[in-house]
């Protein structure tokens, strides 16, 4: 099916991740099923006006501008795909206008509510303690991703030039600076480690298997609500934590982007608008006539 073969392409050519190319599967599938009940047309046979059936069915059935932009542009990557198999001669996606979303600004926490979790809360000086605060305090300070975090081994930590070395989407590798701080808390956290488990891996659950992902949002979870009323206490709100702060305390785009391993600045953008808005809070306070 030409469906199976475009999933397929996108895992060993595109190297996807297994949680995209889900993604990917359910839109597509969605978009097949429609085609079938509607049409009684196969994906590969799709014109523009079928698709745009499918986009306003989508919309008077409530699913959000943001799920119905992610469905569009999987089918997009689709045909085009198709277009480049020979399948098709014209994309039927060319006429598609997606619906406009608001962004919503990043979820951040406070510097002093973050200076609070890592300087003053208590945690327990042994494997488990010394982990969480790992957890936390990497996420904070590197702003890397879940996925990032989970794969760090030993081996990626380079106490000399106090770097990391982060394995990113589509296997992209970047090097990541680590302040003095979180180097010795890593040094000591090992030596704990090696005493308990023999595994590569630096950070380990309770039995000494590598972390997974939700293991990493309930401790952050967790710890967060210590400190914050913030709605999102997830380990993505610590990596928008650590852009927004560094924004705000003098750091360029550019920095950040390398840091974060964007592959275009307009991702990183997004954080100017916190900026902006702590500039706001600070003028109306401090001005006379605001």
């Amino acid at each position: 099916m030409p469906i199976d073969q475009f999933l397929i392409h996108l895992e060993r050519e595109r190297r996807y991740s297994q949680h995209t190319i889900t993604a990917y599967r359910n839109d597509l599938l969605q978009l097949q099923d429609f085609l079938n009940d509607e049409y009684e047309e196969r994906v590969v046979s799709a014109n523009s006006q079928m698709l745009r059936s499918w986009l306003v069915q989508m919309i008077e059935n409530g699913i959000t501008s943001k799920s119905v932009n992610r469905k569009i542009s999987s089918a997009k990557s689709f045909y085009n795909y198709l277009l480049r198999q020979g399948e098709i001669k014209v994309s039927p996606t060319l006429k598609l206008i997606s619906p406009k979303t608001q962004k919503p600004l990043p979820a951040f926490v406070k510097v002093s509510e973050m200076e609070n979790l890592l300087d003053d809360f208590h945690f327990e000086n042994d494997f488990f303690g010394k982990r969480d605060s790992i957890i936390i305090e990497i996420l904070y300070s590197c702003g890397i991703r879940l996925s990032e975090l989970i794969g760090i081994k030993d081996t990626d930590i380079d106490f000399f030039k106090e770097t990391l070395k982060v394995l990113g989407k589509r296997n992209k590798e970047r090097i990541v600076p680590l302040h003095k701080k979180v180097i010795l808390q890593i040094r000591e956290y090992q030596e704990l480690k090696n005493k308990l488990f023999n595994e590569p891996v630096l950070l380990l659950t309770d039995k000494g298997k590598k972390l997974y992902p939700k293991f990493v949002y309930r401790k952050v979870n967790y710890y967060l609500s210590q400190v914050t009323t913030s709605k999102k206490k997830s380990p993505h709100v610590l990596r928008h934590t650590f852009a927004t702060h560094m924004l705000n305390n003098g750091a360029d785009l550019n920095t950040i982007k390398e840091i974060l391993g964007h592959a275009n600045l307009s991702a990183t953008e997004v954080y100017t608008h916190n900026s902006i808005e702590k500039l706001k809070n600070v003028y109306n306070q401090a001005h006379p006539r605001a």
